[in-house]
């Protein structure tokens, strides 16, 4: 029988036996705790979180050409669903043309493609974009991706500042951790600069960066690192608006968070309660906000896919199922459940169906959604809580020490410190010390694989065509002059947001923005691995 040192959370934090009052000795329910609805939030953002409103049941949707988003779209919103939520292809995501040479075979097969204005309103047809909420997992080419939305949602008759959803935005998590980069951290910073001057004036219903810590998670980090990388990302972002001359409070009402959920059920819960309690203070006691809805940190939350298994993949909607309600009992404020056949493909409507019906079951069915903070209280979730953020706190101090998150990246810290947690975990998986049901342990023969959704070339070569025939129809003479626009800004500390705005509308292609950004700033090659 396995001592009880032995026992550790999936991110490695002793557990002990049984837990009791005696773990919360000398502590202030007060301090560490408080009620749901306020501070430090511990308990929840909102007083009567699902009585007052179920979170929002967001599913991931994208690929191939925009039509074919848009019939997912327009099905999933059929089915209940009660936000949007856009992947985009790699392409897109790397700010290159379908028709580039670094984009073939990519087009349409990670998520959708869009490269113009263009593609954005075949997109959201039949959507009226002043009327949803729309979320968009876009970071390097952020700028211009938002600029493409306000411009499709302008030809539609709306105005910007009834537009409500988020552009994830966040470059430092791809500098930590996804790898989806254009330009270096500080002229990248910039362009996020521009956006949050920009939308905090002229989009203020709009979430201008959700902080992703879920692909921090993905790359391999731990539980705590993944709360302390995002939590210090958000830190970064929020110095950022206030060197730039904005009032903390006019901007940190307007930033969300992303996490990962995973499948150490209770570590994970913990996770939400530590991330709520250490931004309000952060927020309250560093940068002095002074409106409470500024110390509030508001989440959306996705299963993980990192921990799908092709084998037996219809053990996944197990899996998606414990990190779904963790999410819940954790407070979540939006959720996108993942599809079990997503280790082979793209879902097919009947997984993401079912990944649907998994929420609307947790919310509808359970009960979990009846009492606020269910698992207040137990000492060993309060106890778990306060070990995650004595954690997390270590190492946010740790980056405060090397400058901040940017200098961090520079040095290549998290990035060496997210490879060593991967790096542990698989020994771990690979020597049987961790269990994953069905890959190492309760392996059977696998039988004939599932249906999955399959892409042909067709999207290829349809958006090729389309970003060709969109070049020799537009107004030339005005794309060149926006683009020429954007490149005399680029050069001086201007705010890039209005020509990119400009340019949107002239129809100049994703590709051509972000080459001025590759001309201008140069490209990123990162410390940790050169």
């Amino acid at each position: 029988m396995a001592h009880d040192h032995e026992y550790t959370t999936m991110g490695g934090i002793p557990l002990k036996l049984c837990y009791g009052p005696e773990d919360l000795a000398g502590l202030s329910p007060s301090d560490y705790l408080g009620a749901p609805g306020e501070f430090p939030y511990t308990r929840g953002v909102h007083r009567d979180m699902y009585r007052g409103k179920r979170w929002t049941m967001r599913m991931f949707a994208g690929f191939g050409t925009p039509e074919d988003t848009n019939r997912r779209f327009r099905y999933l919103l059929e089915q209940g669903q009660t936000g949007l939520s856009t992947a985009f292809d790699m392409p897109t995501l790397m700010g290159y043309d379908p028709d580039h040479p670094r984009s073939l075979g990519e087009v349409g097969r990670e998520g959708v493609s869009v490269a113009s204005v263009a593609d954005m309103e075949r997109l959201f047809a039949e959507i009226p974009l002043d009327q949803v909420s729309t979320s968009m997992t876009i970071n390097a080419p952020a700028i211009v991706m938002v600029a493409f939305y306000v411009a499709t949602a302008e030809k539609q008759g709306g105005r910007p500042e009834l537009l409500r959803g988020t552009a994830q935005t966040d470059i430092l998590k791809e500098f930590i951790a996804q790898k989806e980069w254009i330009s270096p951290p500080r002229p990248a910073m910039r362009l996020i600069g521009d956006m949050l001057e920009w939308q905090t004036r002229h989009t203020p219903q709009w979430n201008t960066i959700s902080i992703s810590g879920y692909h921090i998670r993905e790359a391999g980090a731990t539980a705590v690192q993944e709360l302390a990388f995002t939590l210090a990302d958000g830190i970064g972002y929020v110095q950022l608006g206030i060197e730039r001359g904005l009032d903390v409070d006019d901007f940190a009402q307007r930033l969300s968070f992303f996490w990962d959920v995973h499948n150490d059920f209770f570590e994970e819960v913990a996770k939400f309660r530590a991330a709520r309690r250490i931004w309000a203070r952060v927020m309250r006691d560093r940068f002095h906000a002074q409106k409470p809805r500024s110390w509030l940190l508001r989440t959306h939350a996705q299963t993980a896919g990192v921990s799908l298994m092709a084998q037996q993949p219809y053990n996944n909607v197990v899996r998606t199922t414990l990190q779904a309600l963790a999410a819940v009992l954790g407070g979540t404020q939006s959720l996108h459940t993942n599809s079990f056949d997503e280790t082979y493909a793209l879902p097919t409507e009947d997984a993401a169906t079912l990944a649907l019906r998994t929420q609307q079951i947790i919310a509808d069915e359970s009960g979990v959604a009846n009492v606020v903070d269910p698992l207040g209280g137990s000492w060993f979730v309060e106890s778990l809580t306060n070990e995650v953020e004595r954690r997390a706190m270590e190492i946010i101090d740790r980056i405060d020490e090397l400058g901040g998150i940017v200098p961090a990246i520079e040095v290549g810290y998290p990035q060496k410190e997210i490879a060593r947690s991967a790096y542990e975990f698989q020994k771990a998986v690979d020597s049987g010390a961790r269990v994953v049901v069905g890959v190492n342990r309760y392996v059977v023969d696998e039988k004939d694989p599932i249906p999955t959704l399959k892409i042909d070339l067709g999207p290829e070569q349809e958006q090729c065509a389309r970003i060709r025939q969109l070049r020799e129809t537009r107004d030339g003479p005005r794309a060149a002059a926006a683009i020429e626009a954007v490149r005399a800004v680029a050069r001086t500390d201007g705010n890039l947001f209005p020509p990119i705005l400009e340019a949107a509308r002239a129809y100049c292609t994703l590709g051509e923005i972000c080459q001025v950004f590759r001309e201008v700033f140069g490209e990123f090659r990162d410390p940790a691995y050169c």
